[in-house]
């Protein structure tokens, strides 16, 4: 339903959000691994011009594999279904994935790696 970055990334930068230095807004986290495995890189939310927002795993991102491994938004240690942003493309690198307009960002304060399969996160970064 949401793409991953070969198809969100151009979208982003048409809507004029090159980078997080160009944002008006970004929060960024740092992932940790969970449930015994291992997830880092890093991870920004950055609001576009047009009111929306847009969730980028940054290059160094990695995830040691899980079957299908999601990405989704949670609050205070808990990943909520209903904010699912779509499948993981790549197990590194960069990735975007646009949130849905029904999805408000500022309720969630991190963004998980989550196992779908097994209803576990794969790896969670606390938002600053």
């Amino acid at each position: 339903m949401f793409a991953t970055w070969k198809i969100a990334v151009p979208v982003v930068l048409a809507l004029g959000v090159a980078t997080a230095a160009q944002a008006e807004e970004a929060v960024r986290g740092t992932f940790t691994g969970a449930s015994d495995h291992v997830t880092t890189g890093g991870v920004q939310i950055v609001r576009t011009s047009g009111g929306g927002a847009v969730v980028i795993l940054e290059d160094d991102f990695s995830l040691d594999g899980a079957p299908d491994p999601r990405v989704g938004l949670g609050k205070d240690g808990s990943y909520v279904e209903a904010s699912d942003l779509g499948a993981l493309g790549e197990l590194t690198g960069l990735q975007a994935f646009v949130v849905p307009a029904s999805v408000n960002v500022d309720d969630f304060n991190e963004v998980y790696i989550w196992c779908k399969k097994f209803s576990v996160p794969l790896g969670v970064a606390a938002l600053q």
